[in-house]
């Protein structure tokens, strides 16, 4: 599918960054940063806990239960967020003095998502919590925590979804989507939440002397922040200025060592250097590895890689959770074709191509199927959900969106319309999840077409690559790219730049039959370039002598000697 390039509007004369490259000015301002301020990416810079809503309460419930002994039970998501969400939780409220902490993470093909009343029975079994402390869930579980109640058991819950008309009956609610809180970053990720909740309880411990009284050294929160760095990248939440500082810290420890056994093993799998590492890093290389223990067995694995302390043990989790995502890719790489299949025919018998995608097969994977509905969301540039059976009777649907599509509204704008045609929902603005009865498929991808359509427009669906501009040839230096690299973190609502320029080809190859390895000039320089996954059928094309690219500056280091590098999103012959 052809992309179109926009280029980005930057206006200069609002603000000028002092003492900072030209290029990268350019760069903040296309991103709409107005001040200086904007920049410090210092802990002194981050938001106040005290703004978050029912924190106070939280705390309490949490000294109480600390002050006590009580048994505390983390319940999980299986995402990486719920992963990086339960390891803080644990490794905080151990390092606080906590010696009665477990978790729970609910299996997705037992007992689905978050609080349940039957996870709570299963929790009574097994543990027999005084307190319950959600992380990355449970602002939708009003049954589970009911249950709870009933068996006198306290619930705190932490989380960053978006509520219902109606909040569960929980003793305390952390959770910046809920009405009426005033902390201004609404895109904190769960694991975000959390760190907030245990910042909020060291101050108040610090407060009453739990510390010295208990001769315990008053545990330093900046060692948690490799944790919460990966479980906001992979969360892909938007990366607004508070975000951006707690991933710039969290890289600063894990560039300088000081991050759990199990990122680092994580990082060696995946041949990253961790004195180099990026936020890119952490969500395409990383993150897939500890999401395969969710998607095809249970988190558990994930979880105990990030709290194990011995570098061996964290190893061999790892390679079992490398083997699992093996597992998943060919897995994936099955449902996608299956997908792709059925897309093609709907196009080739010219019946009108939906705005809103949903798809299905009896066989797909009820683990993979978000990681498939983002593909098909990539591939086509429109919302898609993929769903698979979770019992003869029900669907479990996972849902991905475009910029400009709030996927969570439109499913609540269905419930509005079709009170009976879903069963539960909840997500965010870009991902989601829901429930369907079987017999429901066909008339929901209707409505869910339909409701759409009403949402976008053709420009909306075609493929955008919104570019920075040109770089002149003595601006593609490894000065510049080695600036831009460490300019961010880059991400979601703040991406990393893209560039584009017309090149002379010298050299073009194929690599592992489906990558293009490029040697371009410009002016007098000569550049290595790559693209990935390019259409074999185009490229390479040797009667091509000029190309136009869009492309993101890069640093290659081999033998330790690094050297600019371009990487290809998109080319053309000119």
């Amino acid at each position: 599918m052809k992309k179109k390039i926009i280029k980005r509007t930057v206006d200069t004369t609002t603000f000028a960054f002092p003492n900072i490259h030209a290029v990268l000015q350019r760069v903040y301002a296309a991103r709409g940063l107005k001040s200086a301020a904007e920049l410090e990416q210092g802990l002194e810079s981050l938001l106040p806990y005290q703004s978050l809503l029912g924190i106070d309460k939280a705390v309490t419930c949490l000294y109480d239960a600390l002050r006590l002994q009580k048994n505390i039970l983390i319940v999980g998501d299986f995402d990486v967020d719920g992963a990086t969400s339960t390891a803080v939780a644990i490794r905080a409220l151990r390092s606080f003095g906590a010696k009665h902490v477990n978790y729970l993470v609910p299996n997705r093909f037992a007992f689905g998502y978050g609080l349940t009343p039957e996870l709570v029975e299963v929790a009574v079994n097994n543990f027999n919590p005084a307190l319950i402390v959600t992380v990355d869930n449970g602002i939708a579980n009003h049954a589970g925590v009911q249950a709870a109640n009933e068996r006198n058991i306290q619930v705190i819950i932490t989380d960053h979804h978006l509520a219902a008309d109606t909040l569960p009956d929980a003793d305390a609610i952390v959770n910046p989507n809920q009405p009426l809180d005033p902390f201004p970053s609404k895109h904190i990720a769960g694991v975000g939440v959390i760190f907030y909740v245990m910042l909020a309880l060291r101050r108040y411990l610090t407060e009453h002397q739990w510390f010295t009284q208990q001769s315990i050294p008053e545990p330093t929160m900046s060692r948690l922040l490799d944790l919460v760095a990966l479980g906001t990248v992979a969360d892909v939440v938007a990366l607004d200025h508070n975000n951006r500082i707690l991933v710039h810290q969290g890289l600063r420890r894990i560039r300088a060592g000081h991050c759990v056994p199990g990122i680092t093993a994580l990082l060696e799998l995946a041949n990253r250097n961790p004195k180099r590492v990026v936020a890119a890093d952490l969500g395409f290389a990383v993150a897939p590895r500890l999401n395969a223990a969710g998607r095809l067995d249970d988190m558990s694995l994930g979880i105990e890689s990030l709290l194990c302390d011995d570098i061996v043990r964290a190893r061999e989790m790892v390679g079992i959770l490398d083997q699992l995502n093996d597992e998943r890719r060919v897995i994936e790489q099955d449902m996608q074709e299956q997908a792709l299949t059925f897309l093609k025919k709907i196009q080739v018998d010219k019946i009108v191509f939906p705005r809103g995608i949903c798809l299905f097969d009896p066989e797909w994977h009820q683990g993979v199927i978000g990681i498939l509905a983002s593909r098909i969301k990539d591939r086509f540039r429109r919302p898609v959900i993929a769903f698979a059976l979770a019992n003869e009777h029900e669907l479990k649907g996972s849902a991905r969106s475009i910029p400009g599509v709030h996927i969570r509204d439109v499913l609540a704008k269905i419930a509005m319309l079709y009170p009976q045609l879903m069963g539960k929902f909840g997500g965010h603005a870009m991902a989601a999840g829901l429930t369907l009865p079987v017999a429901s498929f066909d008339i929901f991808s209707s409505v869910f077409d339909r409701v759409v359509a009403e949402l976008v427009n053709e420009d909306d669906l075609h493929h955008a690559l919104w570019s920075d501009g040109e770089l002149h040839a003595d601006e593609l230096t490894l000065e510049v790219a080695e600036i831009l690299r460490e300019a961010g973190p880059w991400g979601q609502a703040f991406p990393e730049p893209l560039f584009e320029g017309v090149f002379e080809i010298v050299e073009q190859r194929l690599l592992a039959g489906k990558h293009l390895k490029l040697m371009l000039t410009k002016g007098e320089k000569v550049f290595d370039a790559i693209a990935f996954n390019v259409d074999v059928n185009g490229w390479p094309n040797y009667r091509c002598e000029r190309v136009n690219v869009v492309y993101r500056m890069d640093v290659n280091e081999f033998r330790n000697k690094c050297k600019v590098q371009l990487v290809v999103e998109h080319l053309e012959a000119v």
